[in-house]
């Protein structure tokens, strides 16, 4: 899949045009601590993705220097994000300054809160400090991770995505953007999983199984006179073509288990008293 990640230096970005072009967009939700600090796109952009059906992740660009201060960017971010849906993640930017300090426990405090919260989420960062702190770290592999690089990647961790150049030209969009490369089903997953803002999807309701007739009984190569008078009455009323001896064959079960559904009964192919009473009131019938 093939997407931009846009923030407020694109502008007023034309969704009609750009939903030709791509198949999902990530939009910057906001940084640092506070949800004041809200990206002043976000909502226009949000609006306009959910309009024109474009799937729609979000990034929170960080400033936090310790990971208590990336737990508290996480809940602006969560205060930001609240009421909407997200068919891809929600991204934790680090870059620039935040890239000093405890940078894994930055990221792990951030996307754990998130996580708390019902979110999928991930990591944004380039792909040397990808390799320097991410790779071989604890949480190498608990996140989803997008992974920056122009214009080829050489990262041999885990990624999803890929963010191969700040310099796109898509329609839609007037100044340089940067583009995208996904690898992952986000959407399918995050629906699924009821994350993101979305329900779980219910689980069908099962079909109440009929009765059993019988639970003992004749079965499946048993044979004896009673099943012989059985087979007599079922080749007069039911079964023409049943073998006349005295073996409860697999014609004789599907015989059996036929008639058994016929009367809302489950068919478990177990000729005994109830069905034997059940053949014999229809055959009265007759």
């Amino acid at each position: 899949m093939i997407g931009v990640d846009v923030a407020r230096y694109q502008g007023t970005i034309d969704f009609d045009k750009l939903k030709k072009e791509v198949d999902f967009i990530i939009i910057q939700a906001g940084f640092g601590r506070y949800a004041s600090q809200k990206d002043i796109c976000f909502d226009r952009n949000y609006s306009e993705a959910k309009r024109t059906k474009i799937p729609t992740g979000a990034y929170w660009f960080s400033y936090a220097q310790t990971p208590e201060e990336a737990k508290q960017e996480a809940n602006a971010c969560l205060e930001v994000l609240k009421g909407k849906k997200f068919e891809f993640p929600i991204y934790y930017d680090i870059e620039g300054s935040a890239l000093s300090g405890d940078v894994v426990g930055k990221c792990d405090a951030f996307c754990s809160v998130l996580e708390a919260n019902g979110y999928y989420a991930g990591v944004y960062i380039s792909r040397s400090p990808a390799e320097q702190y991410i790779k071989n770290s604890r949480i190498a592999n608990k996140y989803t991770y997008w992974i920056a690089e122009y214009p080829t990647l050489h990262y041999s961790g885990r990624y999803d995505m890929w963010q191969n150049s700040s310099t796109g030209n898509v329609a839609g969009i007037m100044d340089d953007v940067d583009t995208d490369y996904c690898y992952k089903d986000f959407p399918t997953i995050i629906k699924e999983g009821g994350l993101n803002g979305y329900e779980k999807p219910k689980e069908p309701t099962p079909k109440p199984q009929s009765p059993e007739l019988d639970t003992e009984g004749w079965k499946y190569k048993d044979h004896d006179r009673g099943v012989y008078l059985m087979k007599q009455i079922l080749r007069k009323c039911y079964f023409r073509n049943l073998d006349d001896n005295d073996v409860m064959g697999q014609g004789t079960v599907n015989a059996v288990n036929s008639i058994l559904k016929d009367n809302g009964y489950r068919a478990n192919g177990i000729a005994g008293k109830g069905f034997i009473n059940l053949i014999t009131n229809n055959l009265q019938r007759k």
